[in-house]
């Protein structure tokens, strides 16, 4: 096969479809992305993990519970539908304060996963009004059951 020269092309080369100013279907797109609803920031997110400092612990499981506040961290919920996924939490807003020992039955304890939802669950409707009162929101985070 014969190569070209370096001199000037003879035949210009063929653009591509892409276009070099955007269409009014490609500005309606962009105006319509900015519009998202925005996640909640951060600082939003802590004030319910500092609500839980100081508190006792919520979870209270039989023959595990420390009853000790200065060992009582804010425990997360483990259930797909408060937002917690494979590498990811919940959202902060379904924490409950937990002493260190029910924290680590609930993470990695031995029981079935029902009981740990259940034993969860029943700490959250316990905490949820206390901590409604505590940071004064009203009725708090409603919760689909």
């Amino acid at each position: 096969m014969k190569r070209s020269g370096f001199g000037p092309r003879k035949k210009p080369m063929s653009r591509g479809s892409w276009k070099s100013s955007p269409s009014a279907a490609t500005l309606k797109h962009r105006s319509t992305m900015k519009r998202r609803v925005k996640k909640p920031t951060v600082a939003e997110g802590l004030k319910y993990l500092a609500a839980c400092r100081g508190e006792t612990c919520y979870l209270r499981v039989a023959d595990i519970c420390l009853f000790t506040p200065r060992t009582v961290v804010p425990c997360h919920s483990n259930q797909s539908r408060h937002g917690k996924g494979m590498g990811i939490k919940a959202a902060h807003e379904f924490t409950v304060p937990g002493c260190q020992a029910c924290h680590a039955w609930i993470d990695q304890g031995p029981a079935p996963r029902e009981i740990k939802f259940a034993v969860w669950d029943e700490a959250f409707a316990l905490w949820e009004p206390v901590r409604a009162r505590k940071l004064s929101i009203g009725e708090g985070i409603e919760c689909s059951r």
